[in-house]
C-alpha cells in the first residue's frame, strides 16, 4: 500500500484551524460559567465554601471618632472599606454613658447635656448611613457599653437608683475601659431606658441593625442590690447565695437577661422586621459564667439574626481551640457567625502574619471575622501602611454582599 503525504502547507492550515476551534470552545465553555463560580474556583485562601451572607465587617470605635466626625475622612475610610471588600460596618452609638446621635431619649433622660455632630455639623451616623449605603455596605450600630457606665458619667450621677452592687455594697469594677458601675439589668426603668435608646436608633435612622457585644450582661458578683435580692426571695422563697457563683443564682440572674433580650428583639421586630438582631459577645463559657450571657440560648430561641464572637487570642492555637467549640459549631448552622479579630490595639500593635492567619483559619471554617477596630487596621502597626493594606486587599479577593434589611 502506497503512502500519500499532505505537502507542508496543508499541515500548517491544520494545525491552525486546529488551534483556531480549540480557542473557540474555551471561549464559549467560560461564557456559559457563572462569574462567580470563576471567582469562588480561584480561590486559594478558603477550601470550605462560605456561608451565603458572609460577615466581612470591622468595628470603628471612639478612638475613630475622628474619622466619623470629619466627613472627608468618613468618606475615604468608606471607600478603603469597600475597596477591600468588606461589607459591614459596626459604628458605635453608645459609649460611656453618651450616644452618639441626637437623641431625645438622652435628653429626657437627663444624662447628656449636649449633642454630638461633626465637624461640619452633620449627623454622624446618618452621614455614614447614606456612604456606607452607596458603596454597598451595610451599617449596624454598636451599642458597645450595655449596662456599663463609667461611675463619673451623668447618667450614673442622676440615676444612682439604678445601679446595682456587690454583696459588700461595692459598686465600682475595673474593666478595660477603667473604672465603672454597672446598670441593674433586672430593674424596669433600666430596662425601658436601653430599649428606648434602641428603638430610637432603630427608628430615626436607615440602619440595617442592632449590635449588642459582652457588655449587655453583668459581672456574676453582682445583683446584691435591695431590688434583686427582694426579686429573687419573692420567686424562689430563698434568700440569694453569698456566693456569686452558685449555680441557681448564676442560672436565676441569666435566665432574667434572656427574658429582657427576648422582650428587646421583639421590640426592635415591631418597629423594623427585617432588622439584623447581631450580638457580638465573648466565648460561651466566660461569657454565661462569668458575665450571666447566656447567648447559646438566644440563638437557641432566635432571637440572635447574627453571632460575631470576640476571640481575642494573642496566638494562633488557642484562636482555633475556641473557634472550634462545639457551640460555635452549632450556631453557624443556624444564622450567619463570625469571630472578632483583634488588629491592635494603640500601645499594641498586632503584626499582620498572625492576623491573616486568624482570618484564613476562619474562613477555612465557614466562618466569616470583624476586625477590632477601624484604626488599628493600618495605623499604628508594625508594617508600613502601603503594605497593611495591601495584604487586607488580597484577605478578600472578591466581593461578598449581603442582603440589605429593610
Amino acid at each position: 500500500m502506497k503512502l500519500r503525504f499532505m505537502p507542508r502547507g496543508w499541515w500548517r492550515f491544520l494545525k491552525y484551524l486546529s488551534l483556531l476551534l480549540l480557542g473557540l470552545f474555551i471561549t464559549v465553555l467560560f461564557a456559559s460559567t457563572p462569574t462567580s463560580a470563576i471567582a469562588q474556583s480561584a480561590l486559594p485562601e478558603a477550601t470550605t465554601p462560605q456561608p451565603l451572607q458572609e460577615i466581612r465587617g470591622v468595628w470603628m470605635t471612639k478612638n475613630d471618632y475622628d474619622v466619623l466626625s470629619d466627613r472627608s475622612k468618613m468618606q475615604e475610610a468608606v471607600s478603603q472599606l469597600a475597596r477591600l471588600n468588606l461589607n459591614t460596618i459596626y459604628p458605635v452609638v453608645w459609649n460611656s454613658g453618651y450616644v452618639l446621635y441626637p437623641s431625645t431619649v438622652a435628653q429626657r433622660a437627663e444624662i447628656q447635656p449636649f449633642v454630638r455632630k461633626g465637624l461640619q455639623g452633620q449627623d454622624i451616623l446618618a452621614d455614614l448611613i447614606t456612604q456606607s449605603h452607596r458603596q454597598g455596605l451595610l451599617v449596624i450600630p454598636w451599642f458597645e457599653f450595655g449596662f456599663m457606665t463609667p461611675a463619673t458619667s451623668e447618667l450614673a450621677l442622676n440615676h444612682p437608683e439604678w445601679l446595682t452592687q456587690q454583696r459588700d455594697g461595692n459598686q465600682t469594677w475595673i474593666s478595660a475601659a477603667g473604672e465603672v458601675v454597672w446598670l441593674n439589668p433586672f430593674l424596669p426603668e433600666v430596662q425601658k431606658f436601653i430599649t428606648d435608646l434602641v428603638l430610637e436608633a432603630v427608628t430615626k435612622y436607615d440602619v440595617d441593625g442592632i449590635q449588642f457585644d459582652d457588655h449587655t450582661s453583668l459581672p456574676n458578683v453582682f445583683g446584691y442590690d435591695r431590688y434583686t435580692l427582694a426579686l429573687y426571695k419573692q420567686e424562689t422563697k430563698k434568700d440569694a447565695p453569698a456566693n456569686p457563683q452558685d449555680p441557681e443564682w448564676v442560672r436565676w440572674r441569666a435566665d432574667k437577661i434572656t427574658a429582657f433580650m427576648t422582650q428587646l428583639n421583639q421590640a426592635v421586630k415591631q418597629r423594623k422586621p427585617n432588622a439584623i438582631f447581631s450580638v457580638s459577645p465573648n466565648p460561651y463559657v466566660t461569657a454565661y459564667n462569668t458575665y450571666l450571657q447566656d447567648w447559646l440560648t438566644w440563638v437557641r430561641q432566635d432571637i440572635v439574626d447574627e453571632l460575631i464572637v470576640q476571640v481575642y487570642r494573642p496566638d494562633l492555637q488557642s484562636f482555633i481551640n475556641q473557634i472550634t467549640r462545639p457551640e460555635i459549631q452549632e450556631v453557624q448552622q443556624k444564622i450567619p457567625t463570625g469571630v472578632g479579630v483583634l488588629t491592635g490595639l494603640r500601645n499594641k500593635p498586632v503584626a499582620m502574619p498572625l492576623i491573616q492567619s486568624k482570618v484564613l483559619t476562619a474562613r477555612d471554617r465557614g466562618l466569616g471575622v470583624s476586625f477590632f477596630y477601624y484604626e488599628s487596621l493600618w495605623e499604628n502597626s508594625p508594617e508600613p501602611i502601603t503594605e497593611r493594606q495591601s495584604n487586607f486587599q488580597s484577605l478578600f479577593n472578591f466581593p461578598a454582599s449581603r442582603l440589605a434589611m429593610k
